[in-house]
Order: structure tokens, then sequence, then C-alpha cells
């Protein structure tokens, strides 16, 4: 074997995908499996002790392999990657919410916002209050929260298939020195977002005109032709990396989410990626498209919640006299 050779073999490692799994416990079950089991049977015990001698046996006996089926089946299913109860808990939990949330606040501190005309019959679902778990957004992009702050980081992403086993290796080092270093909730939100091509096709062929030269006119048109075809046979996307960083329970300071950006930012920029901190306008921009990712960003960007917009005054005129 070649030193290259011994040297690729030595930075394998076999991982297991399931590494936040919980463990089992008995019988291969985890106690949360375990703790429905024995809910279900004590149920049936209770049954039998308290039917035994009304109702036949036979048909306990059905009843409990009802009863055991439906237990098996909610202690080992899974759907969306829930285990079922939960999933039956968060299904229950929306069937009961309400459909429409307001962010008006009602009229007088109590009742109805003055925009809800009360219904005469009363059974028509009034809106909810709506709550978000966000409550402004700083200039400087931090997003306060109801127990903290939380700050966005903007990333790149970088190909490893283009790299040499050690620069491979290198970079996913650096990668899991900084999932190490992590000591609170962390997010980090990939998502592909629609590119509008249409509109910078026609602003290429508006500003082809304006070249100074024939051949940058025709090479500037030649590009616009090439994105407008580009946007009708295809669909094109871009890749959106956003990490989230957050303060700690209990974590004093108002710049603290700041800081972990910026410490993540640090971390990031060894292993390839080009990071940045988002500051206010970015945030709100990125939250947009996370709330309507099938509409394109729009390019003049947008003002935070918070911003004071101010329009430049115009100049004054003066009046020239005129002299006779």
């Amino acid at each position: 074997m070649t030193p290259s050779e011994t040297d690729r073999a030595s930075t394998r490692a076999r991982m297991p995908a399931d590494v936040d799994a919980p463990d089992k416990v008995a019988y291969g079950l985890t106690f949360h499996q375990l703790a429905i089991v024995a809910a279900g049977a004590l149920i049936f015990y209770g049954i039998w002790r308290t039917l035994h001698g009304v109702v036949p046996a036979p048909v306990l006996i059905g009843v409990g392999v009802v009863l055991g089926g439906l237990v098996i089946g909610l202690a080992l299913g899974r759907r969306d990657g829930l285990s079922m109860d939960v999933w039956l808990l968060h299904a229950i939990r929306h069937t009961r919410a309400p459909r429409s949330l307001s962010a008006a606040a009602p009229a007088g501190g109590a009742g109805l916002p003055d925009w809800i005309e009360a219904p005469a019959s009363g059974r028509m679902p009034m809106p909810a209050p709506l709550r978000l778990p966000a409550d402004a957004i700083d200039d400087d992009g931090e997003i306060r929260l109801d127990g903290g702050r939380a700050a966005i980081v903007g990333t790149t992403t970088v190909n490893l298939a283009l790299r040499t086993p050690d620069e491979q290796a290198a970079l996913i080092d650096g990668w899991g020195r900084w999932l190490n270093s992590l000591s609170t909730p962390t997010q980090i939100v990939v998502s592909a977002q629609p590119v509008d091509l249409a509109s910078h096709s026609r602003s290429l062929a508006a500003a082809a005109g304006g070249q100074p030269h024939p051949r940058l006119a025709a090479a500037c048109a030649d590009h616009a032709d090439f994105l407008a075809d580009l946007a009708v046979r295809r669909d094109p996307l871009r890749r959106q990396v956003l990490v989230v960083t957050r303060t700690a329970a209990g974590e004093r300071g108002h710049h603290a989410a700041r800081r972990r950006a910026d410490d993540t930012v640090r971390a990031l920029s060894g292993i390839g990626v080009t990071p940045r901190v988002l500051d206010g306008p970015a945030v709100t921009a990125a939250l947009t498209c996370a709330a309507d990712p099938y509409r394109p960003p729009r390019p003049g960007g947008l003002a935070a919640p918070d911003a004071v917009i101010t329009a430049a005054a115009p100049p004054h005129t003066q009046k020239k006299r005129k002299t006779s």
C-alpha cells in the first residue's frame, strides 16, 4: 500500500447515520416505547379486571388483540420523521387550532378587532391573535426573541468532489471542529429559490443600444437572448444557506447573538466558504423569502421593520428675475 493510500484509509471512519437515535432499553425498545406498551397493558388489565365477570372471555381477548395492535402501532410506527404518538398529538393540535390569525390588536384591549363584524349565529370561527417567535429585528441584524436573541449568517457552499483527499479531510475536520464548538441551539437552513432571469434579460437588452462599440452591443444582445432562452427552457434555481445562531438561556448582553455569529463566520471561513453576518435589511429579506419561497427576491431589498425611511428633500428652485 502506497503512503497516499495509507493516508486516505486512515482518514476514513464509519459513522452511524442515526447518532441522535434514543437508546434501546429492553427488547429493542426505547424507554418512550416501553412506556406506551406498559400503559396499553395496564389499560387492558383494568378492562379485564372490571369486565371479566360480565363480558365473555373471547370478547375480551378480541378487544385485547385490537388494543394490542393499536398500542404496537402507536409505539413502533413513524410518520414524517416523528413517532406516531407525537405525530397524532400534533395532528390533534392542528385540527383544534384556529384557521385565521390576526396581527391587529382587539379594540379596547378585549373583544373583536374593529375591522371584524361579529357573526349573529356565533358559529363562525373568529381569528386568533398572531404570535410570532420574533419581536423585532435590529439594524445590525439581531432578532429579538421571546427568550433571547438570534443572528443569521449567510454563506456559500463548497464542492468536496473537486478537492483532493487531503483537502477533503482538512475541510471535514474544520467542519467537525465548528460543530463540536457549538454550545447553543444552531439551525442550518438550505433552501432553493427561483432566479428571475427574464428581468435580467430585459435589462441587458435595454442596455445593448447604449454600448460604445458595436461588438459590445452585439455581445450584450446575444447574452440577453441566452438568458431569455434559459428562462423559458429551464427553471433556474439558486441555493441559499443560512446559519441561525442564538443566545443561551439566561445569557445576558444585547450583542451576544452577534458575537456568536462573528465566531461562526471566523470558523466557517477556514473551510472554503464565504460567510457573512446579515444586517437588518438582509435578515428581513431572508425571512420574507422563507415565508414565500416561490416569489423571486426584490432587487432593491427590504427595510427592517423598525427602520426609519426618509426621502431626500427636493432641491429648492430659485426663480430668476428678469431684467428689463
